[in-house]
């Protein structure tokens, strides 16, 4: 039976796709505040104490995860980068810069429900 025949494949698509595109949203929009030297994100990575070049290489992870979720064919990569950034965020949010961490451990839950949604490319 085709997707399209199933409503219930079909409802699962249209809600993968949707959370691929939040994902896609949140995270370039924070490799766009990362790689443009916003003073926040210069702030932050200086309190995190890596130095700059690594809220560059965070802003390229983003990037890359963030444009690759949404290609079907490497979503999972892009989906598995994007969580690795997101437990990142959350240990220097909550062990460093002791902000707001909320936020992370949902990014993280949509992220794990789209890779288990998407769990036939993973075996």
């Amino acid at each position: 039976m085709s997707a399209i025949a199933n409503p219930t494949s079909r409802r699962a698509t249209i809600i993968l796709w949707i959370l691929r595109g939040l994902m896609a949203a949140l995270f370039l929009f924070g490799a766009i505040m990362k790689l443009t030297n916003q003073q926040m994100m210069v702030q932050e990575f200086d309190a995190v104490g890596f130095g700059q070049w690594f809220r560059y290489v965070t802003g390229l992870l983003e990037l890359v995860g963030g444009i690759a979720i949404l290609v079907p064919r490497v979503s999972v990569l892009g989906a598995t980068i994007l969580l690795c950034v997101d437990i990142g965020a959350f240990v220097a949010q909550v062990s460093i810069l002791h902000v707001d961490w909320i936020h992370t451990v949902v990014a993280a839950a949509i992220l794990v429900a789209v890779l288990c949604m998407q769990r036939v490319k993973l075996g």
